[in-house]
């Protein structure tokens, strides 16, 4: 049991079984939005855009597909997958409906609100200008949201292994009155350290605008280091690797070093996904994720999917997982949804609104129904 879990109160699997996961009001911060397409609409739109590269045309079997590509313990090879979505992904039609969908899976997931990302710099194929990439993107959310009323925010990526970052973050920055809340590094980090992109960093730090960084999925605390005190991040993706620098004493105690302490000290934000992690080989084995030795230790984290389609996975999966395996109570996964709101780039006032009107009610109800 969690330490903010009170006495007697019901906790991973018997949690699980008293309540619907899937109705908790739950927050996503970090989810790719060419990871988590829907088999049938990837099928449908190779057919639409005559893209013959698919292993397959049975929506089973591609599922199944890429749930294999994407186990395989290696970073690199579970971006393999992403050359067949983004191929059926260049048109503002084609962008539209993937944004779309994404905002009604999150309806169905129990999530309200969500941040995705993608790199736009990979959808101009078929001649679209990355402005009008965005601007199909933010269509589709907004005819999400008009629907399904969750909430969202847009994420630009730049890729760490391509010399175009200030271009992207002068692209989030044109973008952010439509719905772009910040920008992020993404890709491989072995051999492409974030500083190599502080400029493009400084442009949206001298725009007063949000940082977050894939940094210590696949390289050591040192790609954490550089993101938070070379490139301000404001939140870190993943940042399994912090363990790293974490020591378990023979008492079992925790001895945190230098760079442990100040993410812990200053709060910053930890976008977990733990059944990626294990895909990508960030863990071994998901018992010993470190997100449980983060929550317990008081960092401040939060759940999330990284790509959906890849890691066969959802909000309400990765929910369920934690509490299984760390012994969540309702508390805790209340705790969770509070850290990733305040965590979002979304303004002040709608991030205290949801708070306060949707998810605070929401775990009230649900504290109700177990009492």
């Amino acid at each position: 049991m969690s330490p903010s879990s009170p006495p007697n109160a019901l906790v991973g699997k018997a949690l699980t079984r008293a309540i619907s996961i899937r109705s908790l009001p739950k927050v996503l911060l970090h989810e790719h939005l060419d990871g988590g397409l829907r088999p049938t609409t990837v099928i449908e739109l190779a057919a639409q855009s005559g893209y013959t590269g698919l292993p397959t045309t049975d929506p089973a079997e591609l599922a199944a597909w890429f749930h294999r590509g994407a186990q395989r313990g290696s970073l690199p090879e579970y971006l393999d997958g992403f050359r067949h979505t983004i191929a059926v992904m260049q048109t503002t039609e084609s962008l539209e409906r993937v944004a779309f969908e994404f905002i009604e899976d999150m309806y169905h997931d129990g999530v309200v609100y969500a941040e995705v990302r993608f790199a736009p710099l990979y959808h101009c194929e078929h001649g679209l200008t990355q402005d009008e990439v965005v601007q199909a993107v933010i269509s589709g959310l907004e005819r999400g949201e008009r629907t399904y009323a969750v909430q969202w925010g847009l994420i630009i990526c730049a890729m760490r292994h391509l010399r175009h970052s200030v271009e992207a973050a002068e692209l989030a920055i044109r973008h952010r009155r439509s719905g772009v809340v910040g920008f992020d590094l993404a890709g491989g980090e072995d051999g492409f350290p974030p500083k190599k992109h502080v400029d493009a960093f400084q442009a949206i730090e001298r725009a007063n605008f949000y940082i977050t960084i894939h940094a210590g999925e696949a390289y050591g605390p040192e790609s954490i280091w550089q993101a938070l005190q070379y490139c301000g991040a404001h939140r870190l993706g993943h940042a399994t690797r912090l363990r790293d620098d974490i020591t378990v004493r023979a008492d079992g105690t925790l001895m945190l070093g230098e760079l442990a302490q100040y993410v812990l000290d200053r709060r910053v934000p930890l976008e977990m996904c733990i059944t990626s992690n294990l895909h990508t080989g960030a863990c071994t084995e998901l018992a010993e994720h470190p997100f449980g030795l983060f929550f317990r230790q008081g960092f401040r984290v939060c759940l999330n999917t990284d790509d959906r389609l890849m890691s066969d996975t959802s909000m309400t999966r990765e929910t369920t997982l934690a509490t299984e395996l760390f012994d969540l109570s309702l508390k805790d996964l209340e705790k969770l949804s509070l850290n990733a709101m305040k965590s979002a780039f979304a303004p002040y006032d709608k991030r205290l609104k949801l708070i306060f009107e949707t998810i605070r009610p929401g775990f009230q109800a649900a504290h109700a129904a177990l009492a």
